[in-house]
């Protein structure tokens, strides 16, 4: 039996072994070993705009491999390690010599300001890091992400080490997991903004005591990741699903999320206006995404509810990033860019001016997958906004030379993998490098930890860190002004805490050149007491829309009571102030809020998808008064709605809608997209008539009309509307009877008191059969087939009518053959064109490429882009190792006897498995037995399709060398 500790005599115990830990000494680099560092060759270069050059500013062993970097005050860098990434997939005698004592955290100085790093120490090494994924320097504070904790080291006396450690908040699922914690910032409003991935679950309890809880159904990604769950209610009564944005007072109260359902953005961060952006990875290898990122905004990876994979939400005709993000659903947000096949990690807005007038505003993403980092400059499109992409720095001088096929793994150009980008206190950009052959994914293939640090500057032009003067007030103005966000944050907090006597100097800045720092100024004044607020009342009558935003969302921190604003505002102009005045309404009362939502409806274009989405997120709870208040201000009969009154509908789908939306679905006079819109709108109203009507309409005359009603209705009696109605009663589909025949055989199959003959037999008969398969594959997983009987039914398993049998069967009934080694096949010559009629032959049925093939498994259309020529072959020769996120496999047996083997795309009331012939299969929750995770891949190994090596080099290289 466990002692029992207090939690305060526990945090002791854990502190005072903290403390025991050795703490490694400070490392000084002599000018002869940064030269050589420097003149490391290609590898060690990076190529940028003509008017900015890279240089490497540090590297190992001055530190391990760097997952997140920031800069303090004395214009240092502070970077997390995680050589402890994956230990499970490590073997002890590959670990680097201080793994054993935890992750560190390191700090980096160029003490004589000529450009490089001369000095690092290490400012902690602790038990509790295990690949920390974010760090923030806030003052005296270090805040650290490392799931499931999100730690608090302060060092008070100012000698690099902690005195201090404290679990400020912790519950965060994704130990040891990419998809988890990451790192935090300080926001333009002095509240601390920070973000974690889908791996949850994530039941976080604030020091108020209000507890967030947010999950969705994805589990898998390391061993520590079993159990999760969709459908979870927060304190607030909301459902947050999988990845979320984050914000919380400084002193761990006010939890609050501002956006959900990402599946892993490695960041969020924000510009000094307020407005956060986001990048996402997907599990397709062609959909990841930049995005601006609403309050309250739905992601839209998940189901709303987290219980289903996008896969099984897509509908016919869709394609994958408008489906993997759901942006046909009601109350998703615009996914943004699609930035296509990579993985996304670090992302800043710059707002500097040492780069040069034309970087300011640059919103900079890191694509680790890629070897890039993207730059967009975003222009406003109603309240939302445009990303055109550039490439901006790179370790190819092409973009198109990132994606040719490398005959082996030694260009070490594609090893770059930016993990995070800062600005520092000189107005440089940093940029941390985990030197790696492959991203992420469940492995270190670089034992040794190797990293980089890179540091972007003007060409011919020195940049230096100022010397910052926290003490005065003209001093702590010009720190206020600084690129570097943490750190202008103490300035920020020691302005605010000098009241109304900084009102003037902080009001200089609203006359700065910089519109960033006058936007600053204006988050300060509102908590500078009655007379700074009073100031930024004044600017929401400013001519300049940015201003009137910005001094609304100041305010909205300062005042619980935004109702006299909001009325003012409510008729703005500029549709980004109005979607701000509609997100403030969403928890007021409809009674208080009634005429301002008028006034928003009537205001609003009929085009603009962000500002719907907010007039949505606002009437949250109050839909079919918000909605009658649409009919109002938009009448007219079914046919002729307005785009207003059709698009609120749609968003709202409430059930007063109903039976207009039943005519819009079915009417021919209309556009076949309206009528798809309407169809789409029914299938969101939780209600038997909803069912009902769709039902009517999958017997239209209109093909697309009858098409997708029907297909809304196979879909909705799985989840949604599942226990509406007995479907199989009112369908008149009886339940497929069990086959009695394989259970008969099964029976005597596992009896182990028949004779062996007899049993084998039964085995075989079962081998030929579909359902005899699945139950011969089911005792197989379950270890309930000797390997005798297993071995005597292996070519008849493979010779089964039913592909999904095959398929799975493979893991578990192995052919006979040799193993390959992909460094052999790695050295062969391939024949594209050969490669092209192979993967046609044996990959074509589960994977699309380019226009053809099929979507069982993940599209490979892209993958040259993500893949080189080694880690492609590992892929292909061992598909069990590194399985893609989402395609997990599951063996499920019903109490009847049935078995079911596929992805699981859904789970809830319903379980919805996808097999290897792409067939779903509906099974209720209540009817299982057993379900289990299958420990392999669905893709068959290469020996049991019949290939060699040489066919395996010419499929990689025709995947490798594709064009579109």
């Amino acid at each position: 039996m466990r002692p029992t500790f207090t939690f305060l005599s526990f945090s002791a115990l854990l502190f005072s072994i903290f403390l025991a830990l050795p703490q490694t000494k400070e490392i000084r680099l002599s000018d002869d070993i940064i030269h050589g560092l420097q003149e490391a060759g290609d590898t060690s270069k990076l190529y940028t705009p003509d008017d900015l050059e890279a240089t490497l500013w540090a590297e190992a062993p001055m530190f391990n491999n760097p997952t997140n970097l920031d800069v303090d005050a004395k214009g240092r860098i502070w970077i997390t390690e995680a050589v402890n990434y994956r230990d499970f997939n490590t073997k002890p005698a590959e670990r680097l010599s201080h793994k054993q004592k935890g992750d560190r955290v390191v700090i980096l100085e160029d003490s004589d300001g000529d450009g490089k790093a001369d000095r690092s120490k290490v400012f902690v090494e602790d038990t509790l890091l295990t690949a920390p994924l974010g760090i923030a320097v806030i003052g005296n504070k270090v805040i650290v992400s490392c799931a499931p904790n999100l730690l608090i080291y302060t060092d008070n006396n100012g000698d690099d080490k902690p005195d201090r450690r404290e679990v400020f908040l912790t519950g965060f699922g994704g130990f040891d997991h990419d998809h988890s914690l990451h790192s935090m910032i300080a926001g333009p409003d002095g509240l601390w903004y920070f973000n974690t991935g889908n791996a949850g679950p994530h039941v976080v309890k604030d020091k108020s005591g209000w507890t967030l809880r947010s999950g969705s159904l994805y589990t898998g990604g390391t061993p520590y990741n079993k159990k999760n769950e969709g459908n979870m209610k927060s304190d607030d009564g909301r459902v947050w699903v999988g990845g979320l944005s984050l914000r919380i007072n400084p002193d761990g109260t006010g939890l609050k999320v501002m956006g959900h359902n990402f599946r892993n953005s490695y960041e969020v961060c924000m510009d000094s206006y307020g407005n956060r952006w986001q990048n996402d990875n997907d599990d397709q290898v062609i959909t990841c995404r930049t995005s601006y990122l609403p309050e309250n905004g739905n992601a839209g990876y998940f189901s709303s509810d987290g219980t289903r994979y996008w896969q099984a939400d897509r509908r016919p005709g869709q394609d994958i990033f408008t489906a993997h993000w759901h942006q046909e659903d009601p109350g998703v947000m615009p996914a943004g860019d699609n930035t296509g096949a990579g993985s996304p990690t670090g992302i800043m807005f710059y707002e500097g001016d040492a780069l040069g007038a034309k970087y300011r505003g640059t919103l900079l993403s890191c694509e680790a997958g890629r070897n890039v980092i993207f730059s967009y400059q975003p222009v406003k499109n109603g309240a939302g906004f445009d990303l055109k992409r550039k490439d901006l720095i790179s370790s190819f001088p092409q973009a198109s030379e990132r994606y040719e096929w490398f005959e082996t793994d030694t260009d070490t150009r594609k090893w770059f993998r930016p993990s995070d980008i800062v600005a520092g206190t000189d107005g440089a950009l940093y940029v941390a490098d985990w030197y790696d052959p492959i991203v992420g994914g469940h492995a270190m293939k670089d034992k040794k930890g190797y990293g980089k640090i890179f540091r972007i500057a003007p060409k011919n032009k020195k940049l230096t860190s100022p010397k910052l003067d926290f003490a005065t007030m003209e001093g702590l103005i010009e720190v206020l002004k600084n690129p570097a966000i943490n750190v202008r944050a103490v300035a920020f907090d020691a302005l605010k805490k000098r009241g109304e006597t900084a009102i003037e100097p902080v009001k200089s800045l609203l006359k700065s050149e910089n519109p960033y720092h006058a936007a600053r100024a204006v988050w300060l004044l509102a908590q500078l007491g009655e007379k700074g607020k009073a100031e930024v009342e004044k600017l929401l009558a400013s001519p300049h829309a940015l201003a009137r935003l910005n001094a609304y969302r100041a305010l909205r921190v300062v005042n619980p009571d935004m109702l006299s604003y909001a009325k003012q505002l409510a008729a703005d102009p500029d549709p980004a102030v109005r979607a701000e005045v509609a997100v403030s309404l969403r928890d007021l009362p409809l009674a208080s809020s009634k005429e301002i939502i008028r006034m928003l409806l009537k205001h609003y274009d009929g085009k603009d998808p962000w500002l719907l989405e907010t007039i949505g997120s606002t009437s949250e709870g109050k839909e079919e008064q918000v909605y009658a208040m649409v009919k109002e201000i938009y009448p007219g009969e079914a046919k002729t709605w307005t785009a207003q009154h059709a698009n609120v509908a749609w968003r709202l789908h409430p059930l007063s809608a109903l039976s207009d939306l039943k005519i819009r679905a079915g009417a021919a006079v209309l556009a076949q997209s309206e009528r798809k819109k309407a169809l789409t709108a029914i299938a969101f109203i939780h209600d038997k008539k909803a069912a009902m009507a769709m039902m009517e309409l999958s017997k239209s005359k209109l093909p697309d009309v009858s098409s997708t009603a029907l297909w809304w209705l196979n879909f909705r009696k799985t989840n949604d509307w599942a226990d509406l109605m007995d479907w199989k009663k009112l369908e008149g589909h009886p339940a497929a009877p069990v086959n009695q025949k394989m259970l008969s055989l099964k029976k005597n199959l596992s009896d182990n008191n028949q004779p062996l003959s007899s049993r084998i037999s039964a085995a075989k008969q079962m081998a030929m059969d579909p359902v005899g398969g699945d139950m011969l594959i089911e005792m197989r997983v379950q270890g309930k087939l000797a390997d005798t009987i297993a071995k005597s039914v292996s070519d008849l398993i493979f010779k089964n009518p039913n592909q999904n049998v095959r398929t799975v069967g493979s893991q578990f009934f192995p052919r006979n053959g040799k193993v390959m080694k992909v460094d052999f096949i790695n050295r062969m010559s391939a024949s594209k064109d050969n490669g092209s009629k192979l993967f046609r032959t044996n990959c074509a049925a589960c994977h699309r490429h380019g226009e053809s093939g099929g979507e069982i498994g993940p599209d490979l259309t892209a993958i040259h882009e993500k893949f080189d020529k080694t880690s492609l072959l590992d892929a292909i020769i061992n598909p069990s190792a590194s399985i893609v996120f989402g395609y997990e496999a599951y063996s499920i047996t019903t109490k009847k006897g049935e078995s079911f083997f596929g992805f699981l795309l859904s789970d809830g009331n319903n379980v919805v498995l996808k097999d290897g012939t792409g067939m779903k299969h509906v099974i209720k929750a209540s009817d299982i037995k057993t379900r289990e995770k299958l420990p392999n891949s669905f893709m068959p190994e290469p020996t049991n399709l019949g290939l060699d090596e040489q066919a395996l080099a010419d499929i990689t290289g025709y995947l490798l060398s594709f064009k579109k």
